[in-house]
């Protein structure tokens, strides 16, 4: 499942969430963990991926 990272306006807190990305489609500003305030941003980190091949 993926990781999703937010950023709660509210309390100033990040937060991950792991969900489907059918579930994400569904919801995709999630009510923070902290404060429950759902004024939140949708962060973007950035990924490695090693595959066996050369690519």
């Amino acid at each position: 499942m993926p990781t999703y990272e937010y950023h709660c306006f509210k309390c100033k807190k990040n937060f991950s969430i792991y969900v489907s990305v059918e579930e994400h489609k569904k919801h995709p500003h999630p009510k923070c963990p902290k404060c429950k305030d759902s004024s939140v941003k949708q962060l973007f980190k950035s990924i490695s991926v090693i595959t066996s091949k050369k690519s």
